[in-house]
């Protein structure tokens, strides 16, 4: 087995094959703006100029336009060092580049010299970025060659956080009768898997790209444990996709369990994105029925309305009604919603006032859009001082904003010890901060 060279941990200033910096790379990085370099300037260089920063991104330029006769001599130079290329903090672009850009001959040749370090690979801060490269540009068999290798390492893959992002792109690429083994791994195991930082990735990635069967098999157990999912940092996520790839009956539940629980959902920092979620995919009747449930009072006699108006998560989850509503729907709603916000401005704290101040503009902007001929004040500005306790919930994740495998940055948690806890008379549960969004 060839050994993998460890990435270095700084600056780069050597050559990945000689240690050294050479004469003609001192020339090059002096020069470059002035003197215009070719590819055959650097013949015996290759390698060398592929470890520098400079250098790799001069090559990966040069490779996109580059003749066969120009990527065959380059190609002659790197193939002996593929593997600790692939390993290197600027050499692993320019295989990158060569499964872009080669012919199938050179993807076939780098293809083959993974084999029996795969997962090794996969697993490399660096080379993770080559593998998913390589599942995009190489044929079927080799497809499968790849994933093969980390079919009996699977969950130490998706638990990595490099590896996740090659089980996400064989997932999206890879035919599904080559990912049978990797897909039966992940069945059963859906609810851990949807509250793991990495797993709930890998969850979303099987909603969108695996067979209908497959996709019916990780809806079900979705079905089995929302309550549990909707307020989880992670598996808010994952209830989401399940809202907008499932089937109108696999909405309807998320509806009815987020309706039994609107107040508390919508005070959440994370399940709140879920509410979101919910009424953009609802029908208008749901909608409806949502315009009534907030006309509820909590066990203290305040108004669901009130309280959310006034709510740092909640004003968010009233604007997105406000966006859905359809015409008549808005303006029955706007009889309502205005008196509670005389209310709410009344017994706002001063933290309060921001949340009732973002409900105000976006009033005033859709009135100004929508022209329904509703009389709406203008609102006073918001104020850029805005106290932490009013800061938006995370993105909702949509089909344009789920983050791609191979441009995910490695994921870091900053978490503060504040235990889940329940409701308890309509103030929000509160949850672990966790500063990453999946």
């Amino acid at each position: 087995m060839v050994p993998l060279m460890e990435p270095p941990r700084g600056p780069r200033d050597h050559d990945i094959g000689h240690g050294m910096r050479s004469a003609l790379l001192d020339e090059f990085k002096t020069n470059q703006k002035t003197k215009r370099y070719e590819l055959k300037d650097i013949y015996d260089h290759i390698v060398e100029f592929s470890g520098d920063q400079h250098g790799s991104r001069f090559i990966q330029t040069k490779l996109e336009t580059a003749n066969s006769d120009e990527k065959d001599r380059v190609f002659r130079e790197i193939q002996s060092n593929a593997l600790q290329l692939m390993s290197d903090v600027f050499g692993n672009y320019v295989i990158q580049k060569f499964f872009e850009h080669g012919d199938q001959t050179q993807k076939r040749t780098l293809a083959n010299k993974m084999k029996g370090q795969v997962f090794a690979l996969s697993t490399q801060m660096y080379a993770c970025r080559v593998v998913q490269k390589a599942l995009e540009h190489v044929l079927t068999d080799q497809q499968a060659s790849i994933v093969r290798e980390i079919e009996n390492r699977v969950m130490d893959c998706l638990r990595d956080q490099n590896g996740n992002h090659v089980i996400q792109k064989a997932i999206e690429r890879v035919p599904a009768e080559h990912m049978q083994v990797i897909v039966k791994a992940f069945l059963g195991r859906v609810q851990e898997l949807s509250t793991h930082p990495y797993g709930c990735r890998v969850i979303q990635r099987m909603l969108e790209h695996c067979e209908p069967q497959v996709k019916r098999s990780v809806l079900e157990e979705i079905q089995g444990c929302e309550a549990t999912l909707i307020p989880d940092q992670y598996g808010n996520y994952v209830t989401q996709h399940a809202i907008e790839l499932g089937s109108d009956e696999d909405r309807a539940r998320v509806f009815e369990l987020i309706k039994s629980q609107l107040l508390a959902f919508s005070q959440h920092k994370y399940a709140s994105n879920v509410v979101e979620a919910s009424l953009k995919h609802a029908t208008n009747e749901q909608r409806r029925e949502i315009m009534m449930t907030l006309r509820e009072k909590d066990p203290r006699g305040e108004s669901y309305l009130v309280l959310m108006i006034k709510d740092g998560f909640g004003n968010y989850v009233i604007q997105r009604l406000l966006d859905t509503l359809e015409k008549s729907d808005y303006i029955a709603f706007m009889d309502i919603l205005q008196p509670e916000m005389v209310k709410a401005k009344r017994l706002a704290s001063s933290k309060q006032v921001q949340a009732v101040a973002k409900i105000e503009h976006k009033m005033h902007r859709l009135e100004s859009s929508h022209t329904y001929g509703l009389n709406i004040p203008t609102p006073p500005s918001i104020s850029t001082n805005i106290s932490t306790a009013t800061t938006p919930p995370p993105p909702l994740t949509g089909s344009g904003q789920s983050p791609q495998s191979s441009s995910l940055p490695s994921a870091t948690t900053s978490t503060v010890d504040d235990p889940v806890q329940g409701t308890n008379g309509g103030k929000p549960t509160t949850i672990q901060e966790v500063g990453i969004a999946p």
